[in-house]
């Protein structure tokens, strides 16, 4: 007991630390971060809602000198600005449009242009159907040796009316026995060739026949170039139906004389006398149907010229002597 009782009394004290490891401290940092994020989303959430007007005063106004936003001065800005010198006012409207809210040009379709928009559209179409119509027949003659022989008699080109296709005469090759409708039997393989890849469209088909200025010699009273270019013409038109083409497919055969020369400088050349074959487009065959159509124009200023080899015409055929009419 007496060792007990001499025994020192310790007293320990533990020293209690507030928001120690377990404290509040981090709840501070992290008030701080959250701030900050939200203030992070905040102004990527204005730059993408703010219009691109309203962005670029920002800009200026952060770009301008302090001395200058203050006093104003040059490059101060719009003088109306409500802050001195501060760039562009970003309480107007000029600029401060929002993206999506840009007003759309209105266009004003009509009844009208939209029959005009779609009757080129077909003109077009059609266009490109009759060149490639020509581009068969020009294959169709070069693939065939006899006829191929002959390519310089056979005259292509788009004209207002369609595409036509014209046999002219050459002083040692007519297409006919002389003075008459008989065709030369390398004539009858021309017609009956073109006359397999008319059905290719569903275009109508105009015939004429034509002859040059000589008188014709007639051993038939009132008989005449009128008559004899005329016969011509229906001639063809069998051998074209022979070869294939549907007969309903012919809205006009007419016989034309000399009325309407190729060569107008030669009325004598031999050129003069062809039979001329158009594939109709759609106006020109509506047209020919009201009996109201035109006949093609062969002998307009240039029209020699521009089948005779200039763009848009092939195959070219050079003019030939004068040589009178058979």
């Amino acid at each position: 007991m007496a060792n007990d009782e001499k025994r020192p009394i310790v007293i320990k004290r533990i020293k209690k630390v507030s928001a120690g490891a377990h404290g509040g401290a981090w709840k501070i940092a992290y008030a701080d971060f959250v701030t900050a994020m939200m203030a992070f989303f905040l102004l990527m959430w204005l730059l993408g809602s703010t219009a691109k007007g309203d962005l670029k005063g920002i800009s200026e106004y952060f770009k301008t000198p302090l001395k200058v936003a203050l006093a104003g001065g040059s490059g101060s800005g719009d003088a109306s600005s409500i802050i001195k010198g501060g760039g562009n006012d970003l309480t107007k409207s000029d600029g401060q449009v929002k993206k999506g809210d840009v007003p759309t040009e209105k266009k004003m379709i009509t009844v009208k242009a939209a029959t005009e928009e779609l009757l080129k559209l077909e003109k077009n179409k059609e266009l490109e159907k009759l060149k490639e119509l020509k581009m068969s027949i020009e294959n169709a003659i070069n693939s065939n040796a006899k006829l191929a022989q002959f390519k310089n008699q056979i005259l292509l080109d788009i004209t207002s009316e369609g595409l036509r296709i014209q046999i002219v005469d050459e002083k040692n090759r007519p297409m006919f026995k002389i003075g008459s409708a008989v065709l030369e039997p390398y004539t009858k393989e021309i017609l009956q060739e073109i006359g397999k890849t008319m059905n290719q469209m569903p275009n109508k088909v105009s015939l004429s026949g034509h002859t040059d200025a000589q008188p014709y010699a007639a051993d038939r009273k009132g008989f005449s170039n009128w008559d004899l270019s005329a016969d011509r013409a229906n001639a063809s038109r069998r051998e074209l139906i022979a070869g294939g083409m549907d007969e309903s497919k012919v809205v006009r055969v007419v016989g034309l004389s000399s009325a309407v020369l190729f060569d107008k400088a030669d009325p004598f050349n031999p050129i003069n006398r062809r039979i001329s074959i158009i594939v109709l487009n759609k106006k020109a065959e509506e047209a020919a149907q009201q009996d109201g159509g035109s006949i093609e124009v062969d002998a307009e200023k240039d029209g020699a010229e521009k089948i005779l080899g200039t763009s848009g015409v092939s195959p070219a055929s050079s003019p030939v002597a004068p040589g009178t009419n058979p």
